[in-house]
């Protein structure tokens, strides 16, 4: 019987790494295949008009499902060359002040893109890869330092730190922290988020567990 468990335990062991991974990569194909599924029906009613034999094959699920995660994956490559010329940059401002004066939407709207930006910058007090006593003060948990302010009544630094869990890191903890008690890292947020989404097995060698790094 014990040898039973055991190998049904390493057969187990062997088999999530794989089944997490087929997951979390299925999620993101569901997610990109649902935001580019209007424009492969786009493309259908298009080729409809010069070639209708092909309108069926478009819209096949396979094949739509298949086209939409490409074109998805396409549009988001557009989008980051855009951003990085100034075109794109007065587009992203334009969007950013219609959000802005959207009620309601405006705050929500504002908030995960001030998250996002926070992720990446990469040399700015705004955003720093840090260990805080999470959940207890035994243990340390990685986290982001998303803002600084001041504690109303002593004036000592307050930092927002978002924590992020295990493999997924869109959700997560906001803790607030004395920045006297955080533990800063020499890590880039590509370190920290490697680490995270692999459960500790990809990492830096080396950790500043107790102090400051240098």
């Amino acid at each position: 019987m014990g040898h039973f468990q055991r190998t049904i335990l390493a057969g187990l062991l062997a088999f999530l790494p794989l089944a997490i991974t087929i997951w979390a990569v299925g999620l993101v194909l569901d997610l990109l295949s649902g935001v580019g599924r209007p424009l492969v029906n786009a493309l259908a009613g298009g080729v409809g008009v010069i070639a209708p034999a092909f309108t069926d094959v478009l819209n096949s699920g396979t094949v739509a499902g298949i086209l939409a995660v490409v074109l998805t994956i396409l549009v988001f490559y557009l989008l980051g060359l855009m951003t990085r010329a100034v075109i794109g940059q007065r587009l992203l401002n334009l969007v950013d002040t219609i959000m802005n004066r959207v009620p309601v939407v405006e705050s929500l709207y504002r908030a995960v893109r001030k998250l996002f930006v926070s992720f990446e910058m990469k040399d700015s007090s705004t955003q720093r890869v840090v260990l805080i006593d999470f959940p207890s003060p035994e243990m340390k948990a990685v986290g982001f330092v998303t803002r600084v302010f001041k504690d109303a009544e002593s004036g000592s630094e307050i930092a927002a730190v978002y924590v992020p869990t295990t493999p997924n890191p869109t959700s997560g903890y906001m803790e607030l922290v004395p920045v006297a008690r955080l533990v800063w890292l020499d890590w880039s947020a590509t370190d920290a988020m490697q680490f995270i989404v692999s459960g500790g097995t990809t990492a830096p060698d080396t950790i500043h567990f107790n102090g400051r790094a240098p």
